[in-house]
């Protein structure tokens, strides 16, 4: 494959479209929606054979501030109160303007897919993620982000937008005020060129590529890659050629919960409601309610790069509400045990150490690690599984206008035509890891897609 590249305009193109869009996750095609509803001639490539996307990888669920669906669940929640939760997440580092357009435009994206586009969204309420003080993760039934993918795809199809998959974007053709077209490479190898009126780059961040990985993010390099392979890190490299100015290329989402060998998620429920996470020696080595991003770097510290996460049959009924830790119980990922003795025989752990991880556990004040612990007891039976530190997606991209989603330069000034989205886009998550608020990509995602898409 060409590695991607700027050249000077063409004088022709094969095809032309008003917006050519590039990537078909979430970003991409909540973006198509939102350009087809303005009136706009839109195309989206996708380079997999379907659209899937580091989307297809999550739970899909997307934090929004004062829809509906919160009021219906009782819940009283404010765009101000959400951006506050964004920027105590990311100690302040994150743009105010950007933190107040994704807030403040979430709840009117979320309602915008379920009564236009019909998507069934609901608020988890059954339990809480780190960092957010109100309870505003909305996704459909499955709480699966393949599911949140097939329904934005069938909305596509539905509208005859049209999408043309296996087509990579490897060269933007553009001059010194605008992109006038790309150039795709299709599955023989063979290249066309498509011109465009203005583009969309929703083709995710870098994570997929290895040396760029090690370059800006050395910390954490050596984990499990479970975001998307085609997530090569294009939309920077084409960037740096037209001096787009890129931002907190550092910030990452990790998540220290992912079942080993297996690649399965574990929600980070197991954690939320109770649950903990014990070395090889059966210690307990941090604070867990910090979060699953910085969870990453915490277990791949241990020996081996694994730990245990331990909760109980009450936990485990609650997650079983997404779809992935059914797949891991079926798959024999977690392990049950009637006792603290056959929890310790099944996972090979020293059952005097696991035992003291487990009675260690004040109601008032923090504990040694400085957790503070509001939930029940865990209470046999117990479940466990194996797990594992991974790199899900990069949070850091490129610089854009909050309220058009358009490219920043490095002297300051807007490109007239270039837009970036989701991970392309530097996102809301700080500098490192520890500013991941949950759902901040998709947050990204959705809102930046759908304000690049109405143009």
């Amino acid at each position: 494959m060409a590695n991607p590249d700027v050249k000077p305009p063409l004088p022709a193109y094969d095809i032309d479209v008003e917006t050519l869009i590039i990537g078909a996750g979430a970003c991409g095609m909540i973006a198509a929606l939102a350009a087809h509803e303005a009136g706009q001639d839109v195309l989206v490539i996708e380079a997999d054979v379907l659209p899937s996307g580091s989307t297809a990888l999550s739970a899909g669920l997307i934090p929004a501030a004062g829809t509906r669906f919160q009021r219906e669940a009782g819940i009283d929640d404010t765009p101000a109160l959400f951006a506050a939760d964004i920027q105590a997440k990311a100690h302040d580092e994150n743009d105010p303007a950007l933190v107040a357009a994704l807030s403040g435009t979430s709840a009117q994206v979320i309602e915008w897919l379920a009564d236009t586009h019909g998507l069934p969204f609901s608020v988890v309420t059954d339990f809480d993620y780190p960092g957010h003080s109100k309870r505003r993760m909305h996704g459909l039934p499955t709480r699966s982000g393949v599911e949140l993918i097939d329904a934005l795809r069938t909305r596509l199809e539905t509208l005859e937008i049209p999408l043309i998959c296996e087509r990579r974007a490897v060269t933007l053709f553009a001059d010194d005020a605008q992109i006038t077209g790309a150039q795709l490479v299709l599955p023989d190898g063979s290249f066309e060129t498509v011109g465009c009126g203005r583009i969309i780059l929703a083709c995710n961040g870098f994570g997929g590529n290895r040396d760029m990985v090690r370059t800006h993010m050395p910390q954490i390099e050596t984990a499990l890659w479970f975001g998307h392979d085609g997530n090569r890190g294009e939309a920077i490299t084409w960037g740096e050629a037209l001096d787009a100015k890129t931002q907190h290329l550092g910030a990452f989402q990790g998540h220290g919960n992912v079942a080993h060998p297996h690649g399965i998620l574990i929600t980070w429920a197991t954690i939320t409601q109770g649950g903990i996470q014990v070395n090889l020696e059966g210690h307990r080595f941090w604070n867990e309610a910090q979060g699953y991003s910085e969870a990453a770097r915490a277990v791949l510290g241990q020996q081996d790069g694994v730990a245990w996460v331990i909760f109980d049959a009450r936990i485990a009924t609650i997650a079983r509400q997404f779809e992935d830790f059914k797949n891991a119980e079926s798959q024999g990922a977690v392990i049950t045990a009637p006792d603290i003795e056959g929890l310790a025989k099944a996972c090979a752990l020293p059952l005097a150490a696991l035992r003291q991880s487990l009675a260690v556990r004040p109601f008032e004040g923090p504990d040694a690690f400085g957790r503070h612990w509001d939930t029940a007891a865990l209470q046999a039976p117990f479940c466990a599984v194996k797990v594992t530190g991974a790199l899900f997606h990069t949070q850091g991209g490129l610089e854009v206008a909050p309220d058009s989603a358009l490219v920043r330069r490095n002297d300051g000034s807007l490109f007239e035509n270039l837009y970036a989205a989701g991970g392309a886009a530097c996102g809301v998550s700080g500098s490192g890891d520890s500013g991941y608020l949950s759902g901040n990509g998709l947050l990204a995602a959705m809102v930046l897609g759908y304000i690049a898409g109405r143009g």
